[in-house]
């Protein structure tokens, strides 16, 4: 029995050494794995250093960076285009609208002249013009200075009234807008005048006072091609219609331009103390007095009659100095000096001059009357 035992014990204890030696053996071969993995861990953290240095110039790198900036630009280029604020919107519009009309209504320049009368304006006669104006008074200023002359004048007594007499008629030369004015004043008015295709044709011209840059600035910005201001000067008038109409008159000169070879109704008007009804009666006389001066002086030569015929070349002389028919005094003035030498007789040569010269002067009179 107890031999058994001692067996069984034996066995006990050989088993658990067995297991023991498998324990240690097991374990011991999966200490070196350890070990091992220890430094492959101190390795990865040394990769990932790596890895942490590398990917961080990526995130700095250009493919995130550059399309930030490019995103952006041609958004901002769009809002910069369509999100105008109203001022600058108006302004770009109106710079539009201008070239439109600027290539619709030709403009030309006006060539120089002497005093401008009301007379000057029959050679607009035709013509249509919109007047945008709330002073009756100076309603009646135009309507009196443009009286005779065959140009048309409509009235409208604010921008609203200018904009709807447009809706139903479009034919006009030009529009003579006051700036301030009730109801839509002259700045509006334009604008919406420049915003109509069906418009382009229609010169906007500005009647104000306001005569500093920055106002001229905003006239011009709102699509006011031309400024007049007030109160309102007969050449200034004279001259923009001229610019802008297309009449061909006088073979594209003004009256005044040929009047000044023959009669400088400028000076006349000066020895007439700028009284034009007073200048005009002088000339009637002249028609009357000395329209058949040539007749009468060619008897007086003919006849041999030269003292008579110095003393009327001497009133012809004071006459045309009056008036301000200069080439007719000064062949009268070079005629009497000829008829101190009857010899010659060079004074029958002015004479013929003379004939002429006074037929052109009487042309250009009757003109101007």
């Amino acid at each position: 029995m107890f031999n058994e035992f001692q067996q069984e014990i034996i066995i006990t204890v050989a088993v658990v050494v067995a297991i023991l030696v498998v324990y240690f053996i097991f374990k011991r071969s999966s200490t070196p794995q350890i070990p091992s993995e220890k430094p492959e861990k101190h390795d990865i953290p040394e990769v990932a250093a790596q890895e942490k240095v590398t990917v961080a110039p990526e995130i700095k790198e250009e493919p995130q960076a550059k399309p930030l900036p490019e995103i952006p630009l041609p958004v901002k280029e769009e809002r910069d285009f369509e999100g105008i604020t109203p001022a600058h919107e108006d302004t770009f519009k109106d710079v539009t609208s201008r070239r439109k009309s600027d290539k619709t209504i030709p403009k030309r320049s006006v060539p120089e002249h002497g005093k401008i009368t009301k007379q000057n304006f029959s050679e607009f006669a035709g013509e249509r013009i919109l007047v945008a104006e709330d002073n009756i008074i100076n309603q009646k200023v135009l309507l009196g200075l443009l009286a005779g002359s065959g140009i048309e004048l409509i009235m409208a007594n604010d921008g609203q009234e200018a904009l709807d007499i447009l809706e139903n008629d479009t034919n006009f030369l030009m529009i003579l807008m006051d700036a301030h004015m009730p109801r839509v004043d002259g700045f509006e008015a334009t604008r919406i005048i420049r915003e109509n295709p069906k418009y382009d044709h229609i010169l906007v011209v500005a009647l104000s006072g306001d005569t500093a840059s920055d106002d001229i600035q905003k006239m011009k910005s709102a699509g006011m091609a031309e400024q007049l201001e007030k109160p309102l000067r007969m050449e200034s008038l004279y001259k923009v219609i001229y610019a802008y109409s297309g009449k061909e008159t006088q073979k594209d000169e003004s009256i005044e331009v040929n009047l000044r070879k023959n009669l400088d109704v400028e000076k006349g008007l000066q020895t007439c103390g700028e009284d034009e009804n007073f200048y005009r009666e002088i000339l009637a006389e002249f028609m009357l007095d000395y329209a058949n001066s040539s007749d009468k002086l060619g008897e007086l030569l003919r006849s041999n009659n030269l003292q008579d015929a110095d003393a009327y070349l001497l009133d012809i002389i004071g006459v045309t100095e009056n008036i301000g028919a200069h080439p007719l005094g000064e062949i009268a003035s070079n005629m009497k000096l000829a008829l101190s030498d009857p010899h010659e007789q060079s004074y029958f040569i002015l004479f013929d001059q003379y004939k002429i010269q006074l037929e052109r002067l009487k042309q250009d009179i009757r003109e101007y009357l």
